[in-house]
C-alpha cells in the first residue's frame, strides 16, 4: 500500500479520550434524549405550538450528532470559523441555546399536556394526547438537563486554564 494511502487511513482514529469523557457520554446521553423525544412526539398526532418543540428536537438533534462526530474522528479543526480553537466556545454556545430552546419547549410542553389533563380520564373514550405529552415534557426536561449540564462544563473549561473540549 503507498505511503499515502496509509496516512489517509490512519487520519480517521477514534478519539478514545473523548468517547470516554464526561462531554463524551454526555453528548451521547443528548442524542439518546433527543431521538426519543422527537419519536415520541413524531408517532402521535401533533399541531400548533409543538411544531416548534419537534423543530428544536430534531434541529439539536442533527447538530449534536454532528458535533460528536467531528469531535470523535478529531476533525473539528476541518470546520471553518467554528473549529480549531474556537471548538470550546462553539460547542459551549451550542450547548447553551440548545438549554434555552429545551426550557422553551419543555414550557411549551407542559401547558400542552395541562390543556389535555382533562382526558386523562379512564371513563374518556376518545383519543388522548395526554400521555404522549406528558413523556415528552419529560424528555424535554431531561433534555434541556443534559444540555445545561455540557454548557456548564464547557464555561468551566473556557473559564479555567483548558481551552480544548476534553482534557487530554
Amino acid at each position: 500500500m503507498p505511503p499515502e494511502q496509509q496516512r489517509q487511513r490512519s487520519s480517521l482514529r477514534v478519539n478514545r479520550v473523548f468517547l470516554k469523557s464526561f462531554i463524551g457520554v454526555l453528548r451521547l446521553l443528548q442524542i439518546l434524549l433527543g431521538a426519543v423525544l422527537w419519536a415520541t412526539i413524531a408517532a402521535n398526532k401533533y399541531e400548533g405550538s409543538v411544531h416548534f418543540v419537534l423543530f428544536v428536537s430534531v434541529f439539536f438533534w442533527l447538530l449534536t450528532l454532528a458535533l460528536y462526530v467531528l469531535t470523535l474522528l478529531d476533525k473539528q479543526d476541518l470546520v471553518p470559523l467554528l473549529g480549531g480553537d474556537r471548538w470550546l466556545l462553539s460547542n459551549t454556545v451550542h450547548d447553551l441555546l440548545a438549554t434555552v430552546l429545551y426550557f422553551a419547549a419543555l414550557g411549551i410542553m407542559i401547558y400542552k399536556t395541562q390543556k389535555n389533563s382533562f382526558c386523562n380520564l379512564e371513563q374518556y373514550r376518545h383519543h388522548c394526547l395526554y400521555k404522549a405529552y406528558l413523556s415528552a415534557s419529560v424528555f424535554s426536561g431531561l433534555c434541556a438537563a443534559t444540555y445545561l449540564l455540557s454548557g456548564i462544563y464547557g464555561s468551566c473549561r473556557k473559564c479555567g486554564v483548558e481551552q480544548t473540549l476534553v482534557a487530554t
